[in-house]
């Protein structure tokens, strides 16, 4: 018995490492492009919605105080001052793109300010600020302003302050802020990597055969029909292993990069060796389950894009599961959640990212997926002693 399914199991590894342009393309392509293009992705954001530092926006003021203008003086910005006869055409201008700001103060502003009494119940005096939020530009130079005005509006009643000084008042974590982005988005990506990798193999191992009729020449050797199942089925969880490894390190190399600012507070060093050690186990029990159902489903086809065609619909379904952890308040707290085939895997790791899995659940899971990964192969060697099955035209 072992001897047939490690036999089925070289042959499946040297088949496909045979071709070196399938491994390449199969294994490190993916990780690779998701590296380069989530780098990529991360700089076109960062070069659209930030401004160089040494940004100095231009704003056109009508009735510009003289209190305003020598609060500004400490930052960048380029006060002009307009008529109000000519604040039409600057928002036309700003409606176009070709100006960042237009401040239009009310006339005698220091004045009105100095003379406003809060208790009158009467309107504070009115600053109109128009800008483009379609415009970094515009929109940068809004925020700037608006830092100048209220730092002058605290310089005429500063009655108390918020979080003065130097002293740090955020007390998340850096392992807060890297378990709830993690937490979020890597069960969604993970899951379509690791499904993505067994489509791309499992079809061709088993539609292939049949679509090429080498299946007949295996079926017909002295190893069992369940030595088959089990050989294909290591052979291929393997190799997905590998190409969602592959994606899953471009993922996380890349997400500080994608995420942008935030980067500085992202640290894949806040997880441990109990983290990897479930992660590695979830990914594991998931992996031979997916291999298993779409080899089932591989079974029935006739071809392998027939095969693809019926494994597109599973993967609609992983990719809702995998949403799941982006809209869900953590890691579902019900054993029973944990006996749910794939979206256990899914609750599994949004509790191992966000530093809160609970080892029962991930023995379930784990569990779980095996027990079930065995009654598919189970049917996938009923599937291979079905003539009718084998060798439908």
């Amino acid at each position: 018995m072992k001897s047939a399914i490690s036999t089925i199991f070289r042959k499946e590894l040297a088949r496909f490492f045979g071709d070196k342009r399938m491994a390449f393309t199969t294994i490190l392509l993916p990780g690779l492009m998701i590296f380069l293009m989530y780098n990529f992705m991360g700089s076109a954001l960062t070069e659209k919605y930030s401004v160089s530092d040494d940004f100095a926006p231009t704003v056109e003021v009508v009735n510009l105080p003289t209190a305003v203008e020598s609060a500004a003086q400490a930052s960048k910005i380029q006060f002009k001052p307009i008529e109000a006869s000519a604040a039409a055409d600057a928002k036309t201008r700003i409606a176009e793109q070709k100006l960042q700001l237009l401040a239009v103060f009310p006339a005698d502003f220091d004045t009105t300010v100095a003379a406003y009494d809060a208790s009158s119940g009467s309107p504070a005096p009115n600053v109109e600020l128009y800008f483009n939020s379609a415009s970094t530009e515009s929109q940068a130079a809004y925020s700037m302003v608006i830092g100048v005005l209220d730092s002058y509006e605290s310089s005429m009643a500063n009655k108390f302050d918020f979080n003065a000084g130097g002293t740090k008042y955020d007390l998340a974590t850096d392992q807060d802020t890297t378990g709830s982005i993690f937490s979020s988005m890597l069960p969604l990506l993970l899951m379509i990597f690791l499904f993505s990798g067994c489509m791309a193999i499992a079809p061709e191992s088993i539609a292939g055969e049949k679509e090429r009729g080498t299946i007949a020449t295996l079926l017909i050797t002295p190893a069992r029909r369940s030595d088959i199942a089990f050989g294909k089925i290591g052979a291929l969880s393997v190799i997905a292993l590998l190409s969602g490894a592959s994606s899953a390190l471009g993922t996380i190399l890349s997400l500080p990069k994608l995420m942008g600012s935030a980067s500085e507070t992202i640290s894949n060093n806040v997880y441990g060796f109990k983290e990897y050690l479930m992660l590695a186990l979830i990914i594991l029990s998931t992996v031979l389950l997916l291999i298993t159902l779409i080899s089932i489903v591989s079974a029935f086809a006739r071809s392998v894009k027939e095969a693809q065609g019926y494994v597109t619909p599973m993967m609609l379904v992983v990719m809702m599961l995998g949403i799941t952890a982006m809209f869900g308040n953590g890691a579902k707290a019900g054993m029973g959640f944990y006996m749910i085939p794939l979206y256990n895997s899914v609750q599994s790791m949004i509790g191992i990212f966000s530093f809160k899995a609970i080892p029962a659940h991930i023995a379930i899971t784990v569990i779980s997926n095996l027990l079930l990964s065995g009654a598919g192969v189970f049917i996938l060697t009923r599937m291979f002693n079905s003539e009718r099955v084998m060798f439908s035209k």
